[in-house]
């Protein structure tokens, strides 16, 4: 993780010096860095020794990033991990921009590594990544977003990172097909177990640490799936609260909607599914051989349900 971190800072570098300023700021601003974390564990527990990982854990970081860049602007949020948004310090456009220099920066670094295979999954992923923000977009201030609805976004704009670096981690691993498709499989669960978490401490009193405010999903019109479960099973009256609410993103209803998501047990639902994610992330990792490297991507899996931040 220090050669990623170092990797990082090194290919962040450019002489427009507002993209040094942005850029170092947004990915310095105390990310887990979970994404590279399990591209360079996968590889290793497959028995890859040599460099590549470490350059294609930092290109995942760099895709995550310009993600997150891109998302506050259009999500229009002046805070994450417990600090200004870029945008809420330099602006939108500086955002955007500095992101699409992180995107075209990552395929640079694709180019480097002369894989046509991670070119492959690359450019898919992002592209995934794309109609996953367009689907949300699409759902925002929408009460009628359904469960189904829901997974496709976290699938595609969440889940997607996970699975893309979980398989090239393999795939430098030159693993059987067999292999690949498990590691895989193990970071697309992974990743919904991890914004499932998310979206259940966006309505948690335990997210003291998760640097946003309680609500703040409900402030931008996501209907994420502590709402949809409280609309499922929540009375006629109930559900009209949180519609809404959603509608007009009103914040203000924010504690009669923590008192309707604890009602219906909307929080524990969601944690029960991101524990079953969890497991089947854990159960994708049997086809790996054993070793110290499969047993953190086990504990990973843990992590990413009883996390508090």
């Amino acid at each position: 993780m220090k050669k990623v971190n170092a990797t990082i800072l090194d290919r962040l570098a450019s002489d427009v010096v507002l993209i040094n300023q942005v850029g170092n700021y947004i990915v310095n601003s105390g990310g887990k860095r979970l994404r590279p974390l399990i591209v360079l564990l996968v590889a290793r527990a497959l028995g890859y020794n040599d460099e590549a990982h470490i350059e294609l854990a930092a290109i995942i970081e760099f895709i995550h990033t310009a993600t997150l860049l891109h998302d506050d602007v259009v999500d229009g949020s002046d805070q994450r991990r417990n600090q200004d948004t870029a945008n809420a310090v330099w602006g939108n456009e500086a955002s955007v921009l500095v992101g699409d220099f992180l995107y075209s920066r990552s395929f640079e670094m694709m180019v480097d590594i002369g894989e046509m295979r991670v070119m492959e999954v690359l450019s898919h992923a992002t592209n995934r990544i794309a109609e996953g923000e367009v689907l949300q977009l699409l759902n925002c201030n929408e009460p009628g977003t359904s469960e189904k609805d829901y997974r496709q976004v976290i699938e595609r704009k969440t889940a997607t990172l996970f699975e893309a670096g979980t398989r090239l981690g393999a795939a430098l691993a030159e693993a059987t097909p067999d292999i690949e498709q498990a590691m895989a499989t193990y970071g697309h669960h992974l990743g919904v177990a991890f914004q499932l978490i998310d979206d259940a401490l966006d309505y948690s009193d335990a997210n003291t640490d998760i640097g946003k405010n309680i609500g703040d999903d409900l402030a931008e019109g996501k209907p994420t799936l502590p709402l949809i479960r409280a609309m499922q099973t929540g009375n006629a009256a109930q559900r009209r609260t949180i519609s809404d609410a959603i509608v007009n993103g009103d914040i203000e209803a924010i504690d009669r909607i923590k008192e309707i998501i604890e009602s219906t047990d909307a929080i524990a639902y969601t944690a029960r599914l991101a524990s079953d994610e969890a497991e089947k992330a854990k159960q994708a990792l049997e086809l790996a051989p054993p070793s110290v490297f499969r047993e953190a991507l086990a504990v990973l899996a843990d992590f990413s349900v009883s996390r508090t931040s």
